[in-house]
């Protein structure tokens, strides 16, 4: 499906031409680029990367105590199996991911510091042309190429979301989120209030607690937490085992996905209990560990070891369950009247949501808005050409995902070539003509904050197989698979 660039203008003077682009190299990226060279060896390809370094999520976020929310045997590559801790630091991801950089030569076909802009479309060309600059030095840099593969995430890495509550400014300690953590921050002896309850806040009060002079919990609600005792009692120490324990994992989170649907209130309770035998029958477990919410609608987060609930019990952290009313110039007010007296706020409040790295899409002069497109089977998008987008797994590991669209992308690049064929194109059949259209995200299924406020962004799928994104592992690993490339939903040329 090689196409030649057209002949450059002054303008485009330098610009390079590639068969695809990968935005991004965070662990999608560089899925991306390994099925690729995998697969399609013959394809010319660039990685574009805004940060300074490889690892996306990994490098972003460098707050204390920083680690992975799902197991590793599930969020390692399928194709480079996870030998470490099944729990691990961010820095241990890092030097994986560095492995794979290194054992299959990616690391020339990435341009760090290139932040892209605009990605135009061409049907007089069939082609993309990303333009963006190079932070390195501020100059303006082009690329074109065949095929967009976007692996830039789903939030906006620049800054992350902390409402805006009265009486901040007044406030005469320092105030900070975790995705955009300071080197010199000194938590020594110092009061600390923790605003949110999801994984972050997990992770970080037990990295902090026992410097702090104390450290609060404070949330609107509660979040469902669960050990992970009994990934740390397996001592897998031989590559060969990685997979019958990866497919044990994934059964296991099948089987209790499932068990959410049907038997909430069981599985609701099993949680709770795991957090009782820490925390003891006399502590408030309904106030503070009991969501209001049902399990499945909200990622689960992973307790190591209880460590969370190991500081709550020692006293060096505690849980408080309100609002924030206001700041004051010594801490928080609540909505209840409770002062809470700190000389540090940290905002684990969330990801502001991302749609395709932000950047401004043009398909032939028409600006492209996101939310009115389909989606073909969550990886492609009615009326957009030769561009695929990897959207993880909320429930599971991202992953999982990397290495199903990863192989589906380069089927589908390999039936192009085989061809003779430039453009693919998903579109709506005449049978689908009136198909009942919903949210890329379902609220009843699944509504953290960060979707609950930007999901209007994303686009839209439909009842049909061809045109939903499952959000589900187990069933998207047949589906993918097996798609049809000539059924008629994706029209070459």
């Amino acid at each position: 499906m090689t196409q030649t660039a057209p002949a450059a203008d002054s303008k485009s003077e330098g610009s390079q031409h590639f068969d695809v682009a990968i935005v991004g190299a965070g662990i999608s990226g560089i899925g991306a680029a390994y099925h690729l060279k995998a697969q399609c060896p013959r394809m010319s390809f660039v990685i574009l990367e805004a940060q300074d370094s490889f690892g996306g999520t990994w490098i972003t976020h460098r707050y204390p105590g920083i680690r992975s929310d799902s197991d590793l045997y599930t969020f390692g590559y399928r194709f480079k199996p996870w030998i470490g801790k099944p729990i691990a630091t961010a820095e241990e991801i890092l030097a994986y991911l560095g492995e794979v950089i290194d054992e299959n030569g990616l690391n020339a076909h990435i341009r760090y510091r290139h932040r892209i802009g605009r990605a135009r479309w061409s049907s007089a060309d069939n082609l993309w042309t990303l333009e963006g600059t190079r932070e390195s030095d501020g100059a303006t840099v082009r690329f074109t190429a065949n095929f967009l593969w976007m692996c830039q995430g789903y939030y906006r890495h620049e800054k992350g979301y902390t409402p805006e509550w009265e009486g901040m400014e007044s406030f005469a300690g320092r105030i900070v989120h975790p995705q955009s953590w300071p080197e010199d921050l000194d938590c020594i002896g110092k009061k600390v209030v923790v605003i949110g309850s999801g994984a972050t806040a997990a992770t970080l009060i037990p990295a902090i607690a026992k410097r702090c002079n104390h450290v609060t919990m404070l949330q609107r609600s509660p979040t469902y937490y669960a050990l992970a005792d009994t990934l740390r009692e397996l001592d897998v120490n031989a590559e060969w085992i990685h997979e019958i324990t990866r497919r044990k994992v994934l059964f296991d989170q099948a089987a209790f996905t499932r068990r959410c649907f049907s038997e909430p209130e069981a599985v609701k309770q099993e949680l709770l209990s795991t957090v009782r035998a820490y925390l003891g029958e006399d502590y408030d477990v309904e106030t503070h560990f009991s969501p209001k919410y049902r399990p499945w609608r909200r990622r689960v987060a992973f307790i190591p070891d209880g460590d969370l609930f190991q500081e709550i019990r020692s006293r060096r952290a505690s849980m408080v369950t309100d609002e924030v009313e206001r700041f004051t110039t010594s801490g928080i007010l609540t909505k209840s009247g409770k002062l809470l007296e700190a000389d540090i706020v940290v905002t684990a409040t969330g990801f502001n949501l991302n749609v395709l790295g932000d950047i401004d899409f043009v398909i032939d002069e028409q600006p492209l808005s996101f939310s009115d497109t389909v989606t073909y089977r969550g990886t492609m998008f009615v009326g957009v050409p030769n561009m695929a987008w990897v959207f993880g797994y909320f429930r599971s590991s991202w992953t999982l995902r990397v290495d199903l669209v990863g192989n589906f992308v380069c089927r589908l690049l390999n039936h192009m070539k085989g061809k003779g064929l430039s453009k693919v194109v998903p579109s709506l059949r005449p049978e689908d003509s009136g198909m009942p259209l919903s949210p890329w995200i379902d609220p009843e299924n699944f509504n953290p904050g960060y979707v609950m406020r930007g999901g209007h962004l994303l686009p839209r799928q439909g009842n049909k197989p061809e045109w939903r994104h499952s959000h589900d592992y187990e069933v998207d690993k047949e589906i993918l698979a097996a798609a049809n490339l000539s059924d008629g939903t994706l029209v070459y040329s």
